[in-house]
Parts: structure tokens; sequence; C-alpha cells
């Protein structure tokens, strides 16, 4: 039971990150837009950030590099947002330093791309083990 309960509660880390990211709607999507295909990577990748739990130090580090997202926009970089009509997770590899070295998107299009360029090489605050993957839903 205790291991299904810090499992729930890198979920609920994860929806937390997901509902604290800001998306300004600049342009319109068509409405027609095909759903982008999905990155079979992706899950991979979501497994490694689960695997950080239950950990207090990355538990707190969560609500750090949130802040530190909203704090300097960093998905407003490049209009992104207005790629594409359909939300894109970015999941970001950060080194011990807190410097993005890699990511991975869980769709892959020019949405997803431009986040990815976005946030390549952003210095997040230093993260409490390395490599250390950091979650990121953007509308």
């Amino acid at each position: 039971m205790h291991k299904a309960m810090m499992k729930l509660g890198a979920i609920a880390a994860f929806a937390l990150i997901a509902g604290c990211q800001t998306a300004p709607q600049q342009g319109q999507p068509q409405q027609d837009e095909t759903p982008p295909p999905a990155n079979p990577a992706f899950a991979g990748e979501m497994n490694k950030f689960n695997a950080q739990f239950p950990n207090d130090k990355a538990t707190r580090y969560e609500d750090v590099s949130i802040r530190f997202n909203n704090e300097k926009k960093l998905d407003e970089k490049g209009n992104c947002h207005d790629k594409s009509k359909y939300p894109v997770t970015i999941v970001l590899t950060l080194d011990a330093e807190g410097r993005v070295t890699d990511s991975v998107t869980d769709v892959s299009n020019a949405k997803a791309e431009c986040f990815r360029k976005a946030y390549a090489g952003v210095q997040f605050p230093k993260p409490p083990m390395a490599p250390y993957r950091k979650p990121l839903q953007l509308r």
C-alpha cells in the first residue's frame, strides 16, 4: 500500500505541473487539424521521471522548477502555442547543474519541435539528482 501511495504522489506531482503551466492563445490553429502522432520514446522518459519518487527533495524540486518556469515564461519563447491546437507534454533531462541537455515530447509535430528548441540549453535551478527528468504539460 505504501508503494502505491508513493506512485500516486508522483502522478499527483505531474498533475500539479500540468495544471500550473500558462498558455497564451494568440492565434487560432485550424479547427480541422489532425491529431499529431504519438512519440513511442515518451513512455520511457515518464517512467524515469516516476522512478525519481518517492523522494522528498525531488518533490520539493518540482515546486521550485514549476515556479522558475512560470516566472521566466519559458513556454512563451518562439510562439510555440500557436503551432497546433493540441497540447504537448515535454520531459526535460537536466544535468547536475540544472541545464537542459535533452528533451522528449509525447507527440511529434511542429509545436513539439518548437518547444524542444525553446527549452534546449535552458538553465533551471540545480536539481537534487542528475540526470533529473522534468515533465511539463504545455497547452
